[in-house]
């Protein structure tokens, strides 16, 4: 069998079984489904009336204005529970038998990567139905669309990298919080509530020089119809995508090492 032709195969093999596990597991799948629909129902039905606040000039309303937000975080959080899957495998001794199996172990990574995109594709569509149901105004178009799709499977994947490179180094399920805690605090210092341009304090302050306050709020520009602050979002995307990919890298690399 050919190297290229082994890599794909154990790859697929990886993605199909993250896949299964996921959708036949309730523990698995309902977390997944309900925590990004709470998120979303808490901040834009729960703080609907911040759009009358002097000052919250985002043109689509509130709920468009959260659903921007609840997307890449549910993204980044998809991302953060396939690296709890790493750890997982690790535990049960399968990662150490895929090691043996295959030469390439890039392609654990590489499967894992699919199973997480298939995860932020499904609860993104699920997450983007609901909110039109409950009258989301949407002012993009098919190009906006793309970007704004573009952006959230970035998330997910810089967050499958970090998640991942904990995971390989750790190798326990235990490393959870270290996984998830760091991506919890970016995220939620970016502008969550309110635009930038009404935040005061330390918050503000945090939000101007926090990276992901680019790609939220271009998110936001997407569902508005008018991108901005592209460059921004995908620059940052691209550089911290390079350095997440050595962190993981260098993980998988102690992995073998410490023999899976």
């Amino acid at each position: 069998m050919s190297q290229p032709r082994r890599f794909t195969e154990t790859a697929l093999i990886l993605a199909w079984r993250n896949l299964h596990n996921f959708y036949t597991s309730p523990a698995l799948i309902i977390p997944a489904l309900l925590f990004p629909l709470f998120f979303f129902t808490a901040f834009a039905g729960g703080l609907s009336n911040v759009e009358n606040v002097p000052g919250f000039d985002f043109p689509n309303g509130y709920t468009a204005f959260q659903f921007g937000f609840v997307l890449m975080q549910s993204a980044a959080f998809g991302g953060v529970f396939t690296g709890f899957g790493i750890a997982r495998d690790f535990e049960s001794g399968f990662s150490r038998r895929i090691m043996l199996a295959t030469p390439h172990r890039t392609a654990m990574l590489a499967g894992y990567a699919i199973s997480s995109f298939v995860r932020a594709v499904v609860v993104g569509a699920m997450l983007f139905a609901i909110a039109l149901a409950v009258g989301m105004d949407y002012s993009g178009g098919v190009l906006d669309t793309v970007g704004l799709v573009a952006l959230a499977l970035g998330v997910n994947m810089l967050a499958l990298l970090f998640a991942s490179g904990v995971a390989f180094r750790f190798r326990t399920i235990q490393a959870g919080p270290l996984m998830q805690t760091p991506v919890f605090m970016v995220l939620f210092l970016t502008p969550v509530y309110v635009p930038q341009a009404l935040l005061h304090g330390w918050i503000e302050s945090v939000a101007a020089v926090n990276p992901l306050t680019f790609v939220i709020e271009s998110g936001r520009s997407f569902i508005a119809g008018v991108p901005e602050e592209l460059l921004l979002a995908f620059g940052f995307g691209a550089v911290a995508a390079l350095v997440l990919a050595i962190w993981s890298l260098t993980g998988l690399r102690k992995a073998e090492q410490a023999g899976g």
